[in-house]
């Protein structure tokens, strides 16, 4: 983890987040809290996230998604050398389904 993002004020927002208790209450904060574009790239690199790991190669995600190649880059070496926050959260909703 970085530990420049462990800020009084980002771990403010991590409190928030584990308060939520429905999806009605996520989209509502979310959408007080982000523009509808930044919600859409959001939501569009946990897609991206999850074709990585089925293994959809990065030109076919580009053409799902309409993420640029380097955004899918970036994705991909969160999944293979970052915190486990995108496996963490596709296996639970994996594990929801």
């Amino acid at each position: 983890m970085n530990d420049k993002l462990k800020t009084e004020q980002v771990t403010r927002l991590c409190e928030a987040f584990a308060l939520l208790r429905t999806d009605d209450e996520c989209y509502r904060f979310l959408t007080d809290l982000c523009t509808e574009s930044e919600l859409q790239e959001m939501s569009k690199r946990l897609d991206a996230a999850q074709k990585l790991r089925e293994g959809i190669i990065y030109n076919e995600i580009a053409a799902l998604t309409g993420l640029s190649t380097a955004t899918i880059t970036r994705v991909n070496r969160s999944l293979r050398y970052g915190n486990d926050g995108y496996h963490m959260v596709l296996d639970r909703l994996s594990a929801k389904s």
